[in-house]
């Protein structure tokens, strides 16, 4: 039986060092691909929820993002961190309403370096009781910092310096259309915005 010569030992490993060194660019890519991709899908699924809580209560209810914790009362911001989901209360809850806050996420869990940049001031995203985009704002849902469009909302969710990375896009339509697709990609693609 014949054993493994050091030469031949000191050869594989060099293989294998630079095959990995090769590799690892692409791989380092993949990454940050997924940490793109997990952001925008817990920002979908957020967005969803906000909708389907607004036909389920029959009330207006707000998906907003922010950098405090999410809860009952946060201030709406452009690029938060942070996720919440809040139903505006109505006149006639006022004596016993409960706790607005519906539900609420983190979107740094999966990636500190993932930027999210909304439309162009579009701080919140208000779904009437049937699911579809309303207006509203500060004074009109008691919500701090929120804006929101009746027509159509998008959110850009990329990373810095990323050329080669995928950036994807959260569009939600007049009619409540939640969706991801990729801004690179052509209209007539089946992913493409």
């Amino acid at each position: 039986m014949r054993g493994v010569t050091l030469i031949e030992l000191v050869v594989t490993l060099a293989l294998l060092g630079i095959l990995f060194g090769l590799a690892m660019p692409s791989f380092t890519t993949w990454i940050r691909n997924n940490q793109i991709r997990s952001v925008a899908g817990a920002l979908q699924n957020g967005i969803r929820i906000a909708q389907s809580e607004s036909v389920r209560r029959n009330r207006v209810v707000v998906f907003l993002l922010t950098n405090a914790q999410p809860a009952a009362g946060v201030t709406a911001v452009a690029n938060g961190r942070n996720w919440a989901v809040q139903y505006v209360p109505q006149v006639i809850d006022t004596p016993v309403a409960p706790e607005p806050f519906v539900h609420g996420g983190t979107l740094s869990e999966a990636s500190a370096t993932v930027q999210i940049t909304s439309s162009v001031g579009i701080t919140a995203v208000c779904f009437n009781s049937s699911g579809r985009l309303v207006s509203g704002d500060a004074a009109s849902t008691g919500i701090p910092g929120i804006t929101c469009n009746a027509g159509a909302a998008a959110f850009n969710v990329t990373q810095p310096n990323g050329a080669e990375l995928r950036p994807l896009r959260i569009t939600v339509d007049l009619g409540g259309r939640v969706r991801m697709c990729d801004p690179n990609r052509p209209v007539t693609a089946p992913d493409g915005c």
